[in-house]
């Protein structure tokens, strides 16, 4: 069997905010934007990975209202998931988030897993975390 990730969703209180995020921020490519109503979906592309699809939904989208309250109640406490990233240039995409005035986690920084990365929330308080690979030092395991 051989499987492949196609979808990832995340979940976004407000869809006009994340949209400059993950778009002109992260450089995703918008491929799709339904509303259906009163609630909107954003499907967005990585363009080095086109097959890969990020969906943001609000929290009562396609969901109970009991469900989407108690989502809505996780995502302002930012406690519900994010993503990961990498870049091929962690310096200049923190920067770049830096000065855009997102709310920044972590700095880049070298992990002992051998990774460089990063923490910032996105608008809804969603974690994303970006990093750039970096050759481990030492015995690796």
């Amino acid at each position: 069997m051989t499987l492949k990730l196609t979808t990832v969703h995340l979940i976004v209180d407000d869809p006009d905010k994340a949209l400059p995020f993950y778009r002109d921020l992260l450089g995703l490519k918008l491929i799709g934007d339904v509303s259906h109503e009163g609630l909107r979906w954003l499907t967005l592309s990585p363009p080095a990975q086109p097959d890969i699809q990020i969906v943001l939904s609000q929290p009562h989208a396609g969901r109970t209202k009991e469900d989407g309250d108690a989502i809505a109640r996780l995502l302002a406490k930012g406690t519900l998931g994010g993503a990961l990233f990498s870049s091929a240039n962690l310096a200049e995409t923190f920067e770049k988030l830096r000065a855009s005035g997102v709310d920044v986690v972590q700095e880049p920084t070298n992990q002992p897993w051998g990774v460089r990365d990063c923490a910032v929330r996105d608008p809804a308080g969603n974690l994303i975390r970006i990093s750039q690979a970096f050759p481990l030092r030492g015995n690796a395991g």
